[in-house]
């Protein structure tokens, strides 16, 4: 997940991280998702087919036609599957489909992805020093939100070490069984999520 437009696709040093990141995923032999957008996402599909991965995109258009002429997006995935549903539904199923994800650069379609990744107890991984919303996620968590920065996230500038966090956190934190958590969860002695989950303490939501 990252930025398709905009100054960071401009970055050279942050582009060769996003190919950097995709051959990672690649070498470790997991199955490489993406919105098949253009830009940085891309660019780590480049890397990740590289390196041979398998990959796949989910498109927000509703046909091969509508994906290249009027989204402006590349192909090549192993496997496309066009929604139809357009940018946010369709990050919905992106993030449904992934172990975990990462984020490099963003802006407000990588927000969206970030607050569903966030919110069904996803593993994410931030690539810092790459602009965009990636170097802020603190702050919007924890000073604009109230909410706690979770285990379960990562934060490194390194594609590889990156990596070798996220996977770490997908071993040991599971994935989600039910949606809306917390509100299935709220009163059970010891809350799937646990403490961090709450934006203060007392107050669950």
């Amino acid at each position: 997940m990252g930025s398709a437009s905009g100054p960071q696709i401009e970055d050279e040093s942050v582009r060769e991280r996003a190919r950097e990141l995709g051959k990672e995923i690649g070498r470790r032999g997991h199955i490489f998702i993406n919105g098949a957008c253009p830009g940085l996402p891309h660019d780590a599909f480049l890397g990740a087919k590289e390196a041979g991965a398998f990959t796949l995109g989910v498109s927000p258009a509703f046909s091969e036609h509508e994906h290249v002429a009027e989204y402006r997006s590349p192909v090549g995935h192993d496997l496309l599957i066009y929604t139809g549903l357009g940018f946010m539904e369709r990050d919905i199923i992106n993030i449904r489909s992934s172990d975990g994800i990462v984020i490099i650069a963003g802006g407000i379609g990588s927000l969206n992805e970030f607050t569903i990744a966030y919110e069904e107890g996803r593993s994410i991984a931030i690539l810092t020093e790459s602009g965009g919303i990636s170097d802020s996620i603190p702050y919007i968590v924890e000073e604009l939100c109230r909410r706690k920065v979770a285990p379960n996230m990562v934060f490194d500038s390194d594609p590889k070490t990156l990596m070798d966090k996220l996977e770490a956190a997908v071993a040991k934190y599971p994935l989600p069984i039910h949606e809306d958590g917390r509100v299935v969860d709220q009163d059970k002695p010891e809350p799937r999520r646990s403490d961090w989950w709450w934006q203060e303490k007392g107050r669950r939501g």
